[in-house]
């Protein structure tokens, strides 16, 4: 087992995430009750406990986890965190940052109008649009 000390300072992705968020993710105990609460957690490659894990110690394989374009942003585990985290805050500041770096999720021109009916999470689509227009 490995273990990640991270000083804050150097913690360049948490900062970030803390400052358009506006939220304090390291008040996080990791108690799962996000996770499990969540509709889409099934689906997604960080659970939302994973996500607030991976922005605590810096993992920037976050910004391109698929889970960050499948949460709902429902608001469930915002309303059962039991330290008050707005965790749909915390995704969407996320995908802010990936599209910020100008770096696609999906590329708009290589997706097949079958794919639109199937698979593509559709906020995924909605933040790609959202660059082209101004």
């Amino acid at each position: 087992m490995s273990y990640y000390h991270i000083e804050e300072e150097e913690n360049e992705l948490l900062a970030k995430v803390e400052e358009i968020s506006g939220e304090i993710v390291t008040l996080c105990e990791q108690c799962g009750i996000c996770t499990t609460s969540c509709p889409m957690a099934d689906e997604m490659d960080f659970t939302p406990a994973g996500i607030m894990h991976a922005v605590k110690i810096g993992d920037k394989a976050v910004l391109d986890s698929k889970a960050i374009w499948i949460c709902a942003s429902c608001f469930t585990c915002t309303v059962r965190c039991p330290r008050g985290i707005d965790l749909a805050k915390v995704t969407e500041a996320l995908r802010q940052i990936h599209l910020r770096k100008n770096k696609d999720h999906i590329n708009l021109e290589e997706v097949k109008e079958e794919e639109l009916e199937e698979d593509l999470p559709p906020i995924a689509i909605v933040s790609a649009l959202r660059k082209f227009t101004g």
